[in-house]
């Protein structure tokens, strides 16, 4: 009897341990530990924002607090490894479009941690976290309601404003999360915006961010090896200011990107020489 007692209990303690340690346990710990970090974070951000308003009107101090915060919740998770490449094409003094490719909601943390100061366009959803959302409207991120032209006609006037005022603005070109990780067709928007304003894009490539949180997953992977790789800057003289033209060139650069990264051209290269 005390033999199959032991059997019973050390495999009623495998599958404690098996619970505690399962992705969807410890997402749950991750996003307790999110949301209350969160509420401290907040106040440090509320200290900066009144500091800084009298000198900072773009706010680029508050935003690169906001990349401090994000960067602890990569660094806090061992099984999350991040490498970034070309950060020299972003040059914090110029003003370009930044597009990135979006696989994930860990894409915006990702793209903080470039440590560049601009503007990111949001859903209005998103302003709505507690906490985040608050961190956003101070530092006066640009709010879209998808769908609604209006609203896209609001967002786009200011962000021409911002631009104006000498912030780079981030857009995510395909216009929502990728359901694989693939690239998805690009909308024109990101491309009008730099021919208006006559203005460079800086294409980011990002792979890894799909793994953690993909589109319709319910629990976050943590193990992945996030790369991030910032391509030189594309002038939209370079293509007699035609948007359709440009956002085509873009689309294949970061295809491209987007395949090395995954190791696809070293794999074919391989296989072509054998």
């Amino acid at each position: 009897m005390r033999g199959g007692r032991i059997i019973i209990l050390n495999d009623a303690t495998h599958e404690l341990r098996d619970l505690l340690l399962s992705d969807k346990t410890l997402s749950f710990l991750f996003g307790a530990f999110f949301f209350i970090s969160s509420a401290f974070f907040v106040c440090g951000a509320i200290a900066v924002w009144l500091v800084s308003m009298p000198f900072d009107p773009n706010r680029r101090l508050l935003h690169l607090y906001g990349s401090w915060w994000s960067m602890t919740y990569i660094h806090c998770i061992p099984g999350w490894t991040i490498k970034y490449e070309g950060g020299d094409n972003l040059d914090p003094n110029k003003t370009c479009v930044v597009v990135a490719n979006h696989n994930s909601y860990w894409d915006i943390f990702v793209l903080y941690g470039l440590y560049k100061p601009f503007k990111f366009v949001s859903k209005e959803e998103i302003f709505k976290i507690p906490f985040i959302g608050l961190n956003m409207y101070m530092n006066q991120y640009v709010k879209i309601r998808r769908g609604d032209l209006k609203s896209i006609k609001e967002m786009m006037a200011t962000c021409k404003e911002w631009l104006r005022r000498g912030a780079s603005i981030v857009l995510f070109p395909e216009g929502t999360r990728s359901p694989d990780g693939e690239l998805q067709n690009f909308r024109d928007g990101a491309f009008r915006l730099a021919v208006d304003m006559n203005v460079p894009v800086v294409p980011v490539v990002i792979e890894g961010t799909h793994k953690i949180l993909s589109k319709n997953a319910r629990a976050l992977d943590f193990k992945s090896d996030i790369k991030v790789r910032v391509l030189p800057p594309v002038y939209p003289g370079d293509f007699d200011k035609s948007s359709g033209l440009m956002r085509k060139h873009v689309h294949d650069l970061m295809k491209d990107t987007l395949d090395d990264l995954k190791g696809r051209k070293r794999i074919e290269a391989s296989q072509t020489s054998q």
